[in-house]
């Protein structure tokens, strides 16, 4: 369609495609330095805060969502978790992140983050299009990029731009830009997915709690006071329909079960599905006057808590460099973005294997396998170096670390 007529043409400095919390967040950050950037997505704001996603937020990055001015409600609404329980060998153990390492996590669903980032562009004046089609990012490679879209009524749009930012998910259509030859793409399926619910039931733990055992892995996490998400390990295959209830919480309780009696409250199902997950990094992260973010250049599994942090962290550098180019260093400082952004991801990247592989039963494994697992796990809990390593890798790194 790129030679579709439009019906109006914009210029501004910055054009992203994807508003979900890390074109969002991008897009907040610039504006608060007065460079005005234009976001757009193929979902609708309604379809985007509708889906439920999980959140645990590194204290760096709950600290930037109220310091930035997006909000302070997770200051009222969200949960400080001062540390995590892993349970293994029928036995409970708690890492203390404050007395280890002094910084906490914050339980605040995704779908939280998005609402808060999508109130304050409202409130902001910044430009978000929602339930966009037929989007085309054009010409990348110049000085001037354009980004063409159809909006919800029919009208074909353009925006004109400097720079323009793929923060379009995993999904994502911009990195496809990146030719062929000259992209690396690093990734690693797992022969394992997880079956997460959402229950109508009290809590059951006042934190995380992350269970191993011989019959595979189980999270249990909260959201409200009345309604919790859990997570157990299945098979990529499953079919929500063929887990009624009663299975689920044998599934579940079997678990979490140990000597102590922990037991698991339960309620009604009220949502199931099967999460697929993967590792997977592209680089370059920028090509010409593009650049990629978030979900768009890199996802992680789901057990180290890493992707939503990792999105925000990638546009807060995003951010500076893009500042720096337009405020006169020219294109040449977005040189910077993917070194100080790669660091982080591939420790990040790192982290999330390790907790995954730590945790999990493998199609296989072998009795030696399983001690072997529940060595590790000893090792993790039973030394201070190694309630250490987790603790900081959970919480986030110190903020002179990666930029």
């Amino acid at each position: 369609m790129t030679d579709t007529p439009v019906d109006t043409v914009v210029s501004v400095p910055v054009a992203v495609v994807g508003a979900g919390p890390a074109g969002l967040m991008l897009a907040h950050l610039l504006g608060r330095a007065g460079v005005e950037a234009i976001a757009v997505d193929t979902r609708s704001r309604h379809e985007i805060e509708t889906t439920q996603r999980a959140g645990i937020l590194e204290a760096g990055a709950a600290r930037d969502l109220v310091e930035t001015g997006v909000s302070d409600r997770i200051l009222r609404e969200g949960h400080e978790h001062e540390g995590i329980e892993l349970r293994f060998g029928g036995r409970p153990h708690r890492i203390h992140f404050k007395e280890l390492v002094g910084a906490s996590a914050w339980l605040y669903p995704q779908t939280d983050v998005f609402v808060d980032l999508a109130d304050a562009r409202a409130r902001d004046g910044g430009t978000v299009h929602f339930g966009v089609k037929d989007t085309e990012v054009l010409d990348i490679t110049t000085d001037t990029p354009r980004v063409r879209y159809t909006a919800p009524d029919g009208s074909r749009h353009e925006i004109r731009a400097r720079y323009v930012v793929g923060a379009d998910g995993s999904r994502s259509m911009c990195r496809d830009l990146v030719p062929e030859e000259r992209r690396v793409r690093y990734g690693k399926e797992y022969p394992f997915a997880w079956f997460g619910i959402l229950a109508e039931a009290p809590r059951s733990a006042p934190e995380l709690v992350y269970a191993h055992s011989e019959h595979g892995f189980a999270l249990i996490s909260q959201r409200t006071e009345s309604v919790q998400r859990m997570y157990f390990q299945c098979d990529p295959g499953a079919s929500t329909d063929d887990w009624p209830d009663d299975r689920i919480w044998e599934t579940l309780q079997a678990r979490v079960a140990g000597r102590d009696g922990f037991r698991l409250h339960e309620g009604p199902v009220l949502e199931k599905t099967v999460l697929r997950f993967r590792s997977f990094v592209q680089e370059p992260m920028r090509w010409g006057s593009m650049a990629l973010a978030g979900d768009a250049a890199h996802t992680v599994p789901p057990t180290g808590a890493r992707g939503l942090n990792l999105a925000l962290h990638d546009v807060k550098v995003l951010a500076d460099v893009l500042l720096k180019a337009l405020g006169g260093a020219g294109g040449a400082a977005l040189d910077d973005y993917q070194p100080r952004a790669l660091q982080r991801i591939w420790r990040a990247q790192n982290f999330s294997s390790w907790m995954t592989r730590l945790l999990h039963t493998t199609a296989g494994a072998t009795p030696f396998d399983l001690r072997l697992q529940l060595g590790e796990l000893d090792n993790v809990v039973g030394t201070r170096a190694g309630r250490t390593y987790l603790a900081e890798q959970y919480t986030g790194w110190p903020a002179g670390c990666s930029g």
